[in-house]
């Protein structure tokens, strides 16, 4: 089997850390954090998991550029698969084999709150299901992608995959971009149901962000500038 990397982007995240990875590396046997320039207590918790690899920004990048860099780590040692998950609890390491064994049959495993209901599921923020469904849905339309959610950060991919993607978006709209490549590029994706699960409802987008209308103007304007590259490289629009 190749070997596959567990990697968490990680912003002001001490609360959770510990916890966090107590579980992932039960399930994981490598582990990459990418500290997104922290400014908490959270680098001083990741020194004690020296087991841990650990990419530091000097500087707040955003939450794309710390994925982009756990995929640049992924394909630079050779790793075969790389799986995704978010450092605020919301996501259960128990579920990482999950992802691993899915991914040997699809280039990108993305995990779904919507596929099905758990037993003590969040009700999550009016806006950002508003938002979350409407993005699905112009993905769906668009790609004839047949997702049920745009955003879940629970994530596998094949790294011959990601050696394909050219991601440029460093924020919260990244997966958007993820969406576009992987749908004009013809990479197979499939979804697996996972909780629905938000401790932190006053999470921060950033800025202009925190605005649901903003937000959605943000991310439409990726998703155009995304199809536009690669128009302009000869893909076409595969729906």
């Amino acid at each position: 089997m190749d070997r596959w990397l567990a990697a968490l982007p990680v912003y002001n995240e001490e609360r959770y850390v510990d916890d966090v990875l107590r579980e992932v590396v039960k399930y994981a046997p490598e582990v990459l954090v990418v500290n997104d320039g922290s400014t908490d207590g959270t680098r001083d918790k990741l020194a004690g998991w020296p087991q841990v690899r650990v990419i530091d920004h000097p500087q707040n990048l955003g939450y794309g550029a710390a994925l982009k860099s756990a995929f640049r780590y992924a394909i630079d040692e050779g790793f075969g698969k790389l799986v995704t998950l978010d450092c605020d609890g919301q996501h259960q390491p128990s579920r990482i084999p999950e992802f691993v064994a899915a991914c040997e049959n699809a280039d990108i495993v993305s995990g779904s709150r919507y596929l099905k209901k758990f037993p003590g599921d969040s009700q999550p923020p009016a806006d950002r299901m508003r938002i979350n469904r409407q993005i699905t849905q112009m993905l769906n339309d668009r790609f004839g992608l047949g997702i049920t959610d745009a955003f879940c950060g629970f994530k596998a991919y094949r790294t011959d995959a990601l050696k394909r993607l050219d991601i440029r978006e460093d924020g919260y709209a990244m997966p958007l971009e993820v969406w576009v490549q992987a749908a004009m590029l013809g990479l197979k994706i499939v979804e697996i149901p996972v909780p629905l699960l938000y401790l932190d409802l006053a999470r921060s987008f950033g800025g202009a962000l925190d605005d649901a209308e903003r937000r959605m103007k943000h991310y439409n304007e990726v998703l155009d500038r995304s199809v536009a590259r690669m128009l302009a490289q000869g893909y076409a629009l595969k729906n």
